[in-house]
């Protein structure tokens, strides 16, 4: 399955990999957005030759004859598929066009939805997730990976958000035709954590509908400041994480900074 998007001039490429050659030249691809340490890969060539054999997802976007961005995925219990790992070309429109090539390799083959982990303090792609693709997180995952050694992750806990994407779901299938999707706030909602200078400061949850703010950027605070890069790492998982684990529901992202939570 290829899917073609011209974007900007520019004319991207969509399909499944099968060879060892293209395998190796994602594998690359991961390796400089993450820097993976010796030994901590998540992926390996021979697990994509593995996967994609066995029924699995694994594809490229081309920007022209370049790989620009790749996807990996197997089939998980729930009539879906687990992507396990995604990397693109920051800024092009690569991850947009890689998950609607995922969307559609799914519902060709009558899954239900996709899911995927990601790090909940990573404001880009809490925006990317649920903004612009509409999926919805569904269960806070503390230390999911254990202590993580790669470039990007710079020794931090590495905390998790399962996010569903109900494939067929009506803001699903608008956004997925460039509809945007606002997320509606409360004049009454509260601020359950909120960003004072760039420090983490815990407010009040006693509302139907909490805000839950992220850092601007967790990157850049574990290599600058790891002691508040932490700070907002355990910050995040006691409010967000407590609010999910009684039951709130994360509707959307907010101003691409907060998480927006229905506790009732």
């Amino acid at each position: 399955m290829t899917s073609t998007t011209r974007r900007a001039g520019r004319l991207i490429a969509v399909r499944e990999l099968q060879k060892i050659a293209e395998f190796e030249e994602l594998f690359a691809l991961f390796d400089g957005i993450w820097r993976f340490d010796q030994g901590g890969q998540p992926i390996t060539v021979e697990l994509m030759r593995a996967l994609s054999h066995a029924g699995g997802y694994v594809a490229g976007a081309f920007d022209g004859d370049r790989l620009a961005g790749g996807s990996v995925g197997f089939l998980a219990a729930g009539n879906a598929l687990h992507s396990h790992i995604t990397g693109a070309s920051a800024g092009r429109g690569i991850g947009f066009e890689l998950k609607l090539h995922q969307r559609r390799w799914a519902l060709e083959r009558g899954l239900d939805r996709v899911t995927w982990t990601y790090d909940p303090l990573v404001r880009r792609n809490a925006h990317f997730n649920l903004a612009k693709l509409g999926a919805r997180p569904h269960e806070y995952l503390p230390g999911f990976y254990g202590i993580m050694g790669d470039e990007i992750n710079q020794g931090d806990e590495s905390d998790r958000m399962l996010a569903i994407w109900e494939l067929s779901a009506p803001h699903v299938e608008a956004l997925a035709r460039r509809q945007p999707q606002p997320v509606h706030v409360p004049r009454d909602a509260v601020v359950g954590l909120a960003d004072d200078g760039g420090r983490p400061v815990p407010g009040r949850t006693d509302a139907a509908v909490v805000l839950v703010a992220v850092p601007a950027d967790i990157e850049g605070l574990r290599r600058a400041d790891p002691g508040t890069a932490k700070a907002w790492r355990h910050a995040v998982r006691d409010v967000l994480g407590g609010l999910i684990a009684e039951g709130g529901v994360v509707t959307g992202f907010h101003q691409k900074s907060s998480y927006v939570v229905e506790t009732a």
